[in-house]
């Protein structure tokens, strides 16, 4: 049977391993419960993070539950710093504070690129963007990663899990996969490939150009595919199958070649990760992003629900484009303990760091004397474990989490690398022709054992 990979179905399949267990389950129509009202993408209830990016109206509490996303923003953002990129254990909601929002260890490649790193015992890293996009023109400049068991992606994905793809194989460099799903709906027939030239040895800019009726894959200004909401309709539903609500842009690094992952998903990714690989740099594999635009387009022809011009929300549980509205909605939490329902909820007090949406992070951190029992954030275990003041390690400014976050995280409490500061080596970073590396570049280390769980470490059967 031919293979194909949803992003969004994995994040909803079972961690390996995870002191999560105890946490309420949601998705496939079983809500959160009041006290943890925000279902994740992983499928687990909570508080705090879960509420953001990712946080599912479908299988929460109440519509209210997951803070609204805010609107799409026209810009090309540079991705030669850490700057504007933000850890997910400080990240609050307020998309004015940066651009991304990071799990896992970016490091900096020589003030010209931002490493997707994935070392031993880690699932790799996450990129997601602050703001999301309701249609749009987005492109990243990258190189993939290479070896079997390796995936690097770059996606739309929304929190309804709509979704549309580039993937990139490992062991298959001279294919980009290209896929979209309506909200996680498998269907085989919706994958095809593209051929490239070289994904590691050359960067490419992958552009996908989403339309209210249409999506094209480019590759470098080419024109690849064009997939039309017309031949998606399909009579079972009522309803076009197309990616039609408010996403957020995602880049990845990930090891789909897990043990723990089921045959199919080991298959498709070209077998298991060789964590001895030769295509590893520093200890660790690696992808790099050098630039990523993003052109927004106008709301679908008809829209008639324009309330304000900050957030986009929605209206009801179907997660169709007829449901979304444009307000002037919160976006942020006052603490890691706040939900939608409950924004500005603080048990021992919000510093202004806290209050202004990014979680306070200096020495003097106050420790939380009232702690709820509710998860915070995705991936991290123990309730309450980030509170009101984060659980990033004192005085952090590198957008390297200390302890394990969601989605890709690496689970590091040392190594990547510092703001600002950059690697050295030059390994797939620029055109054709390079190769090999030095040893100088910033060392990932891996981290404790729960740093396997959080990013696409369970199967999906084909």
């Amino acid at each position: 049977m031919k293979h194909t990979f949803s992003v969004a179905a994995a994040l909803a399949a079972t961690f390996s391993v995870t002191a999560l267990a105890a946490a309420p389950k949601c998705g496939g129509g079983t809500q959160c419960p009041s006290d943890s009202p925000c279902c994740s993408q992983y499928g687990q209830c909570g508080v705090g993070a879960y509420c953001l990016g990712g946080c599912d109206p479908q299988n929460s509490f109440d519509l209210a539950s997951c803070v609204a996303a805010p609107v799409c923003k026209s810009a090309d953002f540079k991705m030669d710093s850490l700057d504007g990129i933000i850890p997910n254990t400080q990240y609050l909601g307020d998309a004015s504070k940066g651009n991304w929002v990071s799990s896992g260890t970016p490091a900096v490649y020589n003030d010209q690129a931002v490493l997707l790193t994935m070392a031993p015992s880690t699932v790799g890293t996450l990129l997601s963007s602050t703001h999301y996009v309701w249609y749009g023109k987005i492109s990243a400049t990258i190189t993939t990663s290479q070896g079997a068991g390796v995936v690097t992606a770059f996606i739309m994905m929304s929190d309804v899990k709509d979704e549309i793809d580039f993937e990139f194989v490992g062991t298959d460099l001279t294919t980009a996969q290209s896929n979209y799903y309506f909200q996680g709906i498998t269907d085989y027939t919706n994958t095809k490939n593209l051929t490239v030239s070289d994904t590691r040895q050359n960067s490419h800019t992958y552009t996908i150009d989403w339309k209210p009726d249409s999506i094209t894959w480019l590759i470098d200004g080419n024109e690849m595919r064009t997939q039309l909401k017309s031949e998606t309709w399909n009579a079972t539903t009522g309803s076009y199958h197309f990616p039609q609500s408010p996403s957020r842009i995602q880049m990845s690094l990930w090891p789909a070649g897990l043990q723990s992952n089921g045959e199919g998903t080991i298959e498709w990714a070209g077998g298991l990760v060789n964590w001895d690989s030769q295509y590893m740099t520093n200890g660790y594999y690696y992808a790099s992003v050098t630039d990523v635009t993003v052109e927004c387009y106008n709301p679908p022809s008809g829209f008639n629900k324009d309330f304000g011009d900050a957030a986009y929300y929605y209206q009801t549980t179907f997660g169709t484009n007829d449901t979304i509205a444009i307000g002037n909605n919160n976006t942020i939490l006052s603490s890691f303990y706040a939900t939608g329902d409950n924004p500005s909820y603080c048990p021992t007090g919000c510093s202004s760091a806290s209050a202004s949406g990014t979680a306070k992070t200096s020495a003097t951190a106050s420790t939380p004397t009232a702690v709820p029992t509710a998860e915070t954030i995705p991936g991290v275990s123990g309730g309450g474990n980030a509170g009101n003041s984060g659980s990033t390690q004192a005085g952090d400014t590198s957008g390297n989490a200390e302890s394990n976050p969601s989605a890709g995280n690496a689970g590091q409490s040392n190594g990547g690398s510092t703001a600002g500061g950059s690697t050295s080596f030059s390994q797939g970073i620029q055109n054709a022709g390079t190769t090999g590396g030095t040893s100088d570049a910033t060392s990932v280390k891996a981290g404790s054992a729960i740093a396997v769980v959080g990013f696409l470490v369970a199967a999906m059967m084909m």
